[in-house]
C-alpha cells in the first residue's frame, strides 16, 4: 500500500529542487522530496514509510492509497519509481480539478498511484468544503449497505473455520475455479443458507460455466463473477442467455472505454477504485455502466481502510458492495469506515473520515 496526504500553509518560499528521496524502512524518519513554490500554497512534501507515501502542505490533511496489482501490471517498486521522479505543482489552486490534472499527469500511468492522489486531493478537498467525500458526487446522504465477505479458495478442510470467521456477515464471496467447486459449495450449503456471490475468477471454461450454472441455480447464488477468461467475451455472452443467475464482469472490464465492448455479454460489473484508476473515473464509470443497463458493484483489492473507505463513499450509487479488503489485514493503520453485522458505515465528518490508530513512525 502507498499512503498520500494533502494539505495547506500559506508561507511565501521561493520555487526549488527536489533533495531526493528513498525507501526507507519503519524505524527510519521519513524522507522528504520537497516541492517549495512561492504562493500561497507554498509547499509539497512526499514521504516514503516502506512503500507507503505521503503528500503534505499543511493545515488540512488528505490521505490516499495505492494498491497496486500485478494482474494489471503494477508494482509497489513502479509506484516508489514515480514519486521519485519530478513532481511539478502549481503555488496555488481555485479548483480541485486542476489539482487532479496535475498530479494524475504525474502518476506514470500507474492506475493505482491515480486512485492515490485522486484519495488524496478529494479528501484534502472536501475537508476544507467542510462536507464529506460522497457529497463531491452530489450525493445528499450515506446509504447503508452490506458487503460481503470473502471466502478464499483453499483447503476443504479449513472451510468450516473460515465460516465462523464469516458468521456476522449475511452475505459471503466466494472464490471458486477449482477442480473441488461443487464440494466446498455443498460444504457451505450444509453449514448455511446465507446468500452466496461466486467469483471464478476466470476460472471456467464455457462447458463448466454452463455446467456450473445450472447447477448452482437453486443454492442461493446471488451472482457469478468472471466466470470465463477476458478474452472470451462472445462465450460469455453465450453462457448469460442460458443461466438464470447474473453474470457480472470483473477483468473484462477495466475501464469506462470497455463497457461498451461487453455491455452485451454481462448483467453487472465490479468496479474498482485500483483497478480503474481514480475515484472520478469510478463515477464516470458507474454513470456509463447504468447507460447500458448494467448493475453495479463497487469492489476492491486487499486495502487498508484509506481504500476501502475512499469507495465505501461510492457505495450509495451502487447496487452491490464487496468492500472487505481493510478486514483480511492485521495491521491496518488508519480507522474509517466501520461495518454491523456488514452493514457499512463511515465516519460523520468532512472528508474520508480517517483517524490515525497505529503508531508506526511516520504516519499522519
Amino acid at each position: 500500500a502507498a499512503l498520500g496526504v494533502l494539505g495547506e500553509t500559506k508561507n511565501d518560499i521561493v520555487l526549488k529542487s527536489p533533495n531526493g528521496g528513498e525507501r526507507i524502512t519503519p524505524d527510519d524518519s521519513p524522507y522528504p522530496i520537497e516541492w517549495e513554490t512561492y504562493g500561497e500554497v507554498s509547499s509539497v512534501d512526499i514521504y516514503y514509510v516502506d512503500s507507503k507515501e505521503y503528500i503534505i502542505d499543511g493545515k488540512h490533511i488528505g490521505r490516499g492509497e495505492a494498491a497496486p496489482n500485478l494482474r494489471y501490471h503494477e508494482s509497489p517498486e513502479a509506484v516508489i519509481n514515480c514519486l521519485e521522479s519530478q513532481l511539478t505543482l502549481c503555488s496555488h489552486y481555485d479548483t480541485v480539478e486542476k489539482l487532479l490534472e496535475d498530479l494524475m499527469n504525474h502518476s506514470c500511468g500507474l492506475r493505482s498511484l491515480e486512485a492515490a492522489f485522486s484519495m488524496a486531493a478529494l479528501d484534502w478537498w472536501t475537508q476544507k468544503q467542510k462536507v464529506p467525500l460522497y457529497s463531491f458526487f452530489h450525493e445528499k446522504s450515506f446509504v447503508n449497505k452490506t458487503t460481503s465477505f470473502t471466502i478464499a479458495l483453499g483447503n476443504l478442510n479449513t472451510l468450516e473455520e473460515k465460516l465462523v470467521e464469516a458468521e456476522s456477515f449475511p452475505i459471503l464471496k466466494v472464490k471458486l475455479g477449482s477442480q473441488n467447486d461443487k464440494q466446498i459449495i455443498n460444504k457451505i450449503r450444509n453449514l448455511t443458507d446465507k446468500t452466496i456471490r461466486i467469483d471464478a475468477n476466470e476460472g471456467w471454461d464455457l462447458e463448466t460455466a454452463i455446467d456450473m450454472t445450472m447447477w448452482l441455480a437453486d443454492k442461493n447464488i446471488e451472482l457469478i463473477e468472471q466466470p470465463l477468461k477476458t478474452d472470451q467475451i462472445d462465450e460469455t455472452a453465450l453462457l448469460r442467455s442460458q443461466s438464470s443467475i447474473p453474470i457480472f464482469a470483473d477483468e473484462s472490464v477495466v475501464t469506462v472505454e470497455g463497457i461498451p465492448k461487453i455491455a452485451h455479454a454481462f448483467d453487472g460489473i465490479n468496479i474498482k477504485l485500483m483497478k480503474c484508476g481514480s475515484l472520478i473515473k469510478v463515477f464516470e464509470m458507474i454513470n456509463c455502466a447504468k447507460k447500458y443497463d448494467l448493475k453495479i458493484m463497487i469492489g476492491c483489492m486487499v486495502e487498508s481502510s484509506v481504500g476501502i473507505t475512499a469507495a465505501a463513499h461510492l457505495s450509495t450509487i451502487a447496487d452491490y458492495i464487496d468492500l472487505d479488503g481493510n478486514l483480511l489485514i492485521n495491521n491496518d493503520p488508519y480507522r474509517g469506515v466501520s461495518q454491523t453485522k456488514g452493514v457499512l458505515q463511515i465516519p460523520d465528518v468532512p472528508g474520508l473520515g480517517l483517524t490515525l490508530i497505529s503508531s508506526e513512525k511516520g504516519l499522519l
